[in-house]
């Protein structure tokens, strides 16, 4: 039927992201709300739904007409997971298939279509996730590491060390940004705020403590020796996730997309580079994502309604998602 719809969620801890498209590719509508993850947002559950009813709405379509919907979810990690999820996606007049996944299988989807190889994501949140050649899901977590390299890791690592005192001449403009951030005159001033807890409420303080990353990433590219620290740190442990996963493979030669604002801010692309390049036993070449993690919400719903994935809907979507 012409009126059929498929809907695709990116839902992540800062933003979620909804697309609507026809059974050819075609992207009908976008709309974005907050944060999807339950862990960030006391709103999460709202903010899913909003979502989903603006996209079909201006899409020009009902929730009748939505034959298939795949939601990325951040914080979505374990089985039991799922009953929170399905209630998120849970919307009258939607009854078709739902699937619900982590916000890392949209996002590999999207950026690698389904090929072997991993995604590093490095964002508000920070996971890795590798479809290796039997097409299994193997993740970082599933060694039980997890790599301190999300926004707020950078923020709080950065003001640590400034209060303890590991800082150069160098560091002095990093500091001045900091300071302004907060609006505060000093550094005991960010040590009494620091004794506060910075913000009151455990989402609120994540969120302000991952806005910082932004000040650190670019002072790293500055040359901030403090900052440079801080992000060597994370890229490391990013790229041990990979290598861990890695190390699942057949093949020698992976490919790797980096995902997120973190990873993405030029320095800590440089760094990531740096440190996967350290691998002895596979070779790591980071490649730019072919699509975003709306997008391949997207094509997993197609595939869930059966719809063969042509080179003609691949072209459909890389023309009409541009505004994603």
């Amino acid at each position: 039927m012409a009126s059929e719809i498929v809907v695709g969620i990116d839902g992540g801890g800062t933003y979620t992201r909804a697309m609507a498209a026809d059974l050819n590719g075609q992207v009908l509508a976008y709309a974005q709300t907050g944060p999807a993850s339950p862990n960030k947002s006391d709103r999460a559950l709202e903010n899913v739904q909003q979502a989903i009813q603006d996209v079909v709405m201006r899409a020009g379509r009902s929730p009748e007409d939505v034959v298939a919907l795949v939601a990325g979810m951040a914080g979505l990690d374990a089985p039991g997971d799922q009953e929170w999820a399905a209630r998120f996606t849970a919307l009258p007049g939607i009854r078709c298939p739902r699937v619900q996944v982590n916000d890392a299988v949209v996002a590999h989807a999207g950026a690698l279509q389904g090929r072997p190889g991993i995604i590093a994501i490095s964002g508000t949140g920070s996971i890795v996730l590798g479809v290796i050649e039997d097409e299994r899901h193997i993740r970082n977590y599933d060694f039980h590491h997890y790599a301190h390299s999300a926004a707020r890791h950078l923020g709080f690592d950065a003001i640590y060390h400034i209060l303890v005192g590991d800082t150069q001449p160098q560091d002095a403009e990093l500091i001045r940004q900091i300071l302004a951030f907060w609006s505060i005159a000093d550094i005991e001033a960010l040590r009494t705020l620091g004794i506060d807890g910075f913000v009151p409420g455990r989402h609120e303080c994540t969120r302000r403590l991952g806005e910082v990353a932004c000040l650190v990433t670019e002072a790293a590219w500055n040359e901030s020796p403090l900052a440079r620290s801080v992000c060597d740190r994370a890229a490391a442990a990013l790229a041990m996730g990979i290598r861990l996963v890695g190390s699942c493979f057949r093949d020698k030669t992976i490919s790797v997309a980096l995902c997120g604002g973190v990873v993405q801010s030029r320095y800590m692309r440089q760094a990531m580079a740096n440190s996967l390049a350290q691998s002895r036993d596979r070779t790591y070449e980071i490649v730019d994502p072919a699509f975003s993690s709306a997008v391949g919400a997207i094509l997993m719903a197609l595939k869930v309604h059966r719809t063969t994935i042509t080179d003609s809907i691949l072209s459909t979507l890389k023309s009409t998602s541009s505004y994603d």
